[in-house]
């Protein structure tokens, strides 16, 4: 039987540690597809095409607005952002899981376009410890950390919009529990009824 796959995207508060948990999941289960985000800015030194980013000009990106191409896209100084819509829907179809790693906003676009996805939302084990994890980058004034703590907590609000939590006091459990969401989802019986079904009709008529 071939599946349907998943849509996981995870967000969070700037420093829960979104990106290394998706990593770490990455690192253990190469099987799954990260989706690249597409975005009009120029590429960097040893940036690629199709793995860094998809790199497009402003008239390509807006055409694909138009044309409905996107889950999310967002403006940022001056250049575009977006998850490229198809790509994710032929992976899925396919039977491939794609991860997404997003920021709330853009988590919340997808939601509406793709409400089947699996939303999941990285929670630092406390403001203390996220506050020492963003301090501990040391590319923070004082008045730059206030406003990144204050935007931290208004983000944690947005969790009523997710499907699960996960609480990142140490990345290899918080990867666990990723692991363990995505068996759990795809054991769902509401996902893949009518080809279970049909498929056991078919092999009991064969029988």
């Amino acid at each position: 039987m071939n599946f349907r796959g998943l849509l996981i995207v995870v967000s969070g508060p700037s420093g829960a540690g979104k990106g290394t948990i998706c990593k770490a999941l990455v690192k253990r289960d190469p099987s799954i597809v990260v989706s690249v985000s597409a975005t009009t800015r120029e590429p960097r030194n040893g940036e690629e095409h199709g793995i860094a980013y998809h790199f497009y000009d402003k008239a390509a990106f807006l055409s694909m607005i138009d044309n409905d191409g996107f889950l999310e896209y967002a403006t940022v100084y001056d250049n575009y952002y977006g998850t490229p819509k198809q790509f994710v829907i032929d992976k899925i179809a396919s039977g491939e899981n794609v991860l997404l790693e997003i920021d709330i906003q853009g988590a919340l676009q997808v939601k509406k376009k793709y409400p089947e996805g699996i939303f999941v939302f990285v929670l630092p084990p406390s403001m203390k410890e996220l506050k020492s994890r963003i301090v501990g980058r040391g590319s923070e004034t004082q008045e730059s950390l206030t406003k990144r703590l204050s935007s931290a907590y208004s983000e944690i609000e947005y969790i009523k919009n997710y499907d699960y939590f996960i609480v990142n006091d140490t990345v290899e459990h918080a990867t666990d529990v990723l692991q363990a969401i995505i068996s759990a989802e795809k054991c769902r019986v509401d996902a893949d009824i009518e080809e279970i079904v049909s498929k056991f009709k078919e092999e009991t008529e064969n029988a």
